[in-house]
Formats: structure tokens, C-alpha cells, sequence
């Protein structure tokens, strides 16, 4: 049985002092950050674009949505889209923390996005393609938690709200699909 001494520090303070000195210039990412860096930049800068995209298609659903359902669309597109640029600048900001360059370059976003833009034909496509989104970023997200795991804890729980923001927008769309018959069309 190991014995443990709660009157022990279980760390070097000194030698944590010393470390916490070097390299004063690079924010909160000391030199003990156990990942990639550039590695972390590349996966925070996809979600990003995924989220800029996110934000475009809500913003255009939300304009285009027609009959007698439309304000309810629209108010759960829009809701849905600020959700989408809340994450956008979470993301952004925690790039830049990072030390990295959030890249919000319109002509590189379609390359980096793990979603698709997609346009339906009728307002049951649009949902279906808004869900489609939402169940890729949800998987994306999953998988990016487990990537940060315990190295950057930071981005790992800010990765899980916005996972757990996702899996809201895609009950509430599964939940709008069930009462829209397939034959309105915009």
C-alpha cells in the first residue's frame, strides 16, 4: 500500500518557477504543453471553418425558409446560427492563446471544413442537411476531445460544450424533420 504524505508537495515548485519564467512571451502555453502546437492549430483551425460554415448555412435557411412554419424555422435557424458563431469565436480566441493564427480566410474555408454546404430543394432538405452537419461535427468533436484528452484540458472542455451544443442542435432538428412533410417545398 502506498503511504501518502498530504504534507508533501507532489511537484518541483522551484523548478516550476524557473520554467514559468522562460519563455514569458508565449501566453499561457508554457513549455511543458505536451501536444503538437502546429498539430493543434490545424485541428482548431477545420472546426473553425466548419463553424464558419455552420454559421452561413443557418444564416441562409433561416432567410430562405417559407410557409406558414416560417417563423418557427426561422427563429430555430437563428438560434442555431448564433449558437454556430459563439463556437466561431471560442474557437478563434482559443487559437490565438495557443499562439496560433485563427484562420478566418473565406477562400480556404471550403477546404478546411468537415461539413458540406449543401442546398436542399424543399424546406425538409434543408433540415436534413442542417442535421447531416451537426451529426459530422458532433463525430469530429468526439474524436478532437479524445485527440486533446488530458494534454490541453482547456481546449478538450471547451471542445465539450460546444459538443454538447451540437448534440442540442441536432435533437432539435431531428425534432423539427418529424413535422415537416417532405412535400413543402420553400
Amino acid at each position: 500500500m502506498i503511504k501518502s504524505n498530504p504534507s508533501k508537495i507532489p511537484y518541483d515548485l522551484s523548478d516550476i518557477q524557473k520554467k514559468a519564467r522562460r519563455s514569458i512571451g508565449n501566453g499561457a502555453v508554457t513549455e511543458d504543453y505536451p501536444l503538437d502546437l502546429k498539430l493543434a492549430w490545424r485541428h482548431l483551425n477545420a472546426s473553425l471553418a466548419t463553424e464558419i460554415m455552420c454559421v452561413m448555412r443557418y444564416r441562409h435557411h433561416q432567410i430562405i425558409a417559407t410557409g406558414i412554419e416560417r417563423p418557427q424555422l426561422a427563429a430555430e435557424f437563428s438560434e442555431h446560427a448564433d449558437d454556430e458563431q459563439r463556437h466561431m469565436m471560442m474557437i478563434a480566441d482559443r487559437i490565438n492563446q495557443l499562439g496560433g493564427d485563427p484562420d478566418f480566410n473565406p477562400g480556404t474555408v471550403l477546404e478546411r471544413t468537415t461539413t458540406e454546404y449543401g442546398k436542399g430543394e424543399n424546406l425538409l432538405q434543408l433540415i436534413e442537411e442542417d442535421l447531416i452537419a451537426e451529426r459530422i461535427a458532433i463525430m469530429v468533436y468526439r474524436e478532437l476531445i479524445q485527440w486533446f484528452g488530458s494534454g490541453d484540458p482547456t481546449t478538450r472542455r471547451m471542445l465539450e460544450e460546444i459538443l454538447a451544443d451540437e448534440e442540442d442542435h441536432a435533437d432539435d432538428l431531428s425534432e423539427l424533420m418529424r413535422g415537416v412533410p417532405s412535400n413543402i417545398v420553400r
